[in-house]
């Protein structure tokens, strides 16, 4: 129910921005949050954006990566910027009424997309 874009390849230092968007229904009144993996690690959390507008950022990407919101469309954009080749991973969009302290736990999150991939090489 939530379709991602904008993956792709771009070299070290570049920049990229993910969107996310709902396809069957609207996730106005959800938390909306960012999550990455690789086959190497669990699910992690890189950014949130909470009902009420506070934002939260993995401390790995605070600094680099802004996660905003268009309510008129529905959408959810991260954008990420002073990529690494560490940055490289899956990225999904993640949607749900969170409480507040698991706003980074993917568990707590209802809806998903089905990711989309980033990869950070010369």
């Amino acid at each position: 129910q939530l379709e991602e874009s904008g993956g792709g390849l771009v070299q070290p230092g570049g920049s990229l921005r993910l969107s996310c968007a709902p396809s069957q229904r609207t996730f106005t009144r959800r938390d909306m949050a960012w999550f990455r993996q690789t086959p190497a690690k669990e699910r992690e959390f890189v950014a949130a954006r909470r009902r009420d507008g506070h934002t939260y950022f993995a401390e790995s990407v605070k600094g680099r990566f802004a996660i905003s919101r268009d309510s008129a469309t529905d959408t959810v954009s991260l954008q990420m910027g002073s990529l690494q080749p560490e940055d490289s991973a899956v990225y999904y969009c993640a949607a749900g009424v969170v409480i507040l302290s698991r706003t980074r736990d993917p568990s707590g999150y209802s809806y998903w997309g089905e990711g989309t991939l980033v990869t950070v090489s010369s």
